[in-house]
């Protein structure tokens, strides 16, 4: 069987802690893989390999590491078929779900490839006599990254690439249940040329994430995943004087104008509610229609759909949904369904027990619709990251975005309407970070940003874009002045 170790200063290399855990195929619920978890042993090496790299890295011109990129990036367009069904064997997603992941990865790795650009410094001639003055961003050192199991290849190139580009080394910890896709994307960025030690992967849990925000030779982490573990995260590594941007959790709306197309809003909820499971950051979770007609049509028109929900494994192409990511998963999930019932919510359609012929071990559930949902369930309080979508109901436009702006998480939201006003309307007064207008999962394209609000990010900067070079680099500002203009004579007041 398997194992899947580390890669160090440009090898694989076994831990020596002696811990393994087991990866699964959520489908079939088989045991398919063993995964090697490290602890700060190996982090120390890691961050041993990417010091090493770091001072001939960083002193490369920035041209010379887009050449680095765009070799990268040809690899990646080349096996990302490839990666895509290792994501799904180990994740569980439908393979096109999975390619749209590694492609979304990729165009962080094209943005990249202009760092030359994007490191650009300013200048100012004459800023005061004879003195000049320019700014350029320059490398921070070791940085680290903490990924999560949803977008196993995904999440990861929204880091280390820019984070490389920009002249720093980065040591990857990704997840422990789906680990082959970043390995797999590690072999080919070693095949782009990329010098030893540049990207480090050490496999691990809580320990390996300790000794990351403890490391002293680390200057920045980035990190993708729940709210409690992003707060934990940017606690700790603040307090360890780190530069720490915390992605954590959603619970994204979606406001229903009277207005809007029924069947173009069912088809979106469909795509964002039950896409990848409901296992997404950026999933509509909550639908939120203005008045009882408009809840009455919606409720009409979508619950045939996700009574149809097409579930499977990745193997059959005609599979819109796959499982989730473990037995546990599912169980917290089918858990929740049932608060649902309990605490008075309607249950349109269940998902709960569903069995596949022939993947009865496979850690399935179906699509769940709830209906007169209110703010003060479960359900609607908590991030579900499973197939549920609850509906609730407002009786107009001003509830439903006080309701929005109530919630804890502020990642991503939406609104379908034909009306410009009342979109230019939300767009302005929502308090969430990515905002959608007839666009129901609002992921920026890479030479944007992405990060929500409230406690959905912790830290100043979002990821990838220019909020990720300004996060992976920092500022320095030099002002000039030669011998000849300079007049002799001690100043002691503040200079103008």
């Amino acid at each position: 069987m398997q194992t899947i170790s580390n890669a160090i200063a440009g090898q694989k290399q076994s831990s020596n802690t002696g811990q393994i855990q087991s990866v699964y195929n959520p489908a079939t619920g088989e045991h398919i893989a063993n995964v090697e978890l490290s602890g700060a042993n190996e982090i120390d090496l890691a961050v041993a390999a990417a010091k090493k790299a770091l001072p001939h890295w960083a002193n490369l011109p920035p041209l010379k590491r887009a050449q680095f990129m765009f070799k990268f990036k040809q690899l990646l367009d080349a096996h990302a078929e490839d990666i895509a069904r290792e994501i799904s064997r180990e994740h569980g997603k439908t393979h096109d779900d999975a390619l749209g992941e590694v492609t979304r990865g990729i165009e962080v790795v094209d943005f990249a490839c202009g760092i030359p650009t994007l490191l650009k410094g300013e200048f100012s001639r004459n800023a005061g006599p004879g003195i000049d003055t320019h700014s350029d961003r320059q490398p921070l050192g070791v940085v680290a990254g903490i990924t999560p199991f949803n977008f196993p290849a995904m999440v990861p190139m929204w880091m280390y690439p820019l984070a490389i580009a920009c002249g720093n080394t980065f040591v990857l910890k990704p997840s422990e249940r789906d680990p082959s896709a970043p390995m797999m994307v590690w072999d080919l960025f070693t095949e782009a040329g990329f010098p030893e030690g540049v990207l480090n992967i050490v496999n691990g849990g809580k320990p390996a994430v300790d000794a990351i925000l403890d490391h002293p030779d680390i200057k920045a982490v980035s990190f993708v995943g729940s709210t409690p573990i992003a707060e934990y995260v940017y606690t700790r590594g603040t307090a360890a004087g780190k530069r720490v941007q915390a992605l954590g959790g959603a619970k994204n709306h979606m406001i229903v104008m009277p207005d809007a197309d029924m069947d173009q809003v069912a088809d979106a909820l469909m795509g964002s509610g039950y896409g990848s499971a409901g296992e997404r950051c950026m999933a509509i979770s909550v639908a939120v229609p203005i008045g009882e007609k408009t809840a009455d049509k919606l409720i009409e028109t979508l619950a045939p759909r996700v009574q149809t929900l097409k579930v499977g494994p990745s193997t059959d192409s005609e599979s819109e949904m796959g499982p989730v990511i473990t037995s546990q998963a599912k169980e917290k999930i089918e858990n929740l369904i049932t608060s649902g019932v309990e605490q008075g919510a309607e249950l349109v359609v269940d998902g709960r027990n569903f069995k596949l012929q022939g993947y009865e071990n496979g850690f399935f559930t179906g699509g769940t619709l709830f209906d007169h949902v209110t703010t003060d369930m479960d359900i609607y309080k908590q991030e579900i990251f499973g197939p549920v979508l609850s509906v609730v109901r407002a009786k107009d436009y001003d509830e439903a975005v006080d309701m929005i702006n109530k919630h804890e998480y502020g990642n991503g939201t939406a609104i379908f309407t034909r009306d410009g006003d009342a979109a230019r309307s939300f767009a302005d007064q929502i308090e969430v970070g990515m905002v959608g207008i007839n666009v129901p999962i609002p992921v920026p394209v890479a030479y944007h940003s992405f990060g929500g609000w409230k406690r959905s990010l912790f830290g100043d900067h979002s990821i990838y874009g220019p909020e990720g070079v300004h996060f992976y680099t920092r500022l320095k500002t030099v002002t000039t002045r030669w011998p000849k203009g300079i007049k002799s004579g001690a100043v002691f007041t503040f200079p103008t």
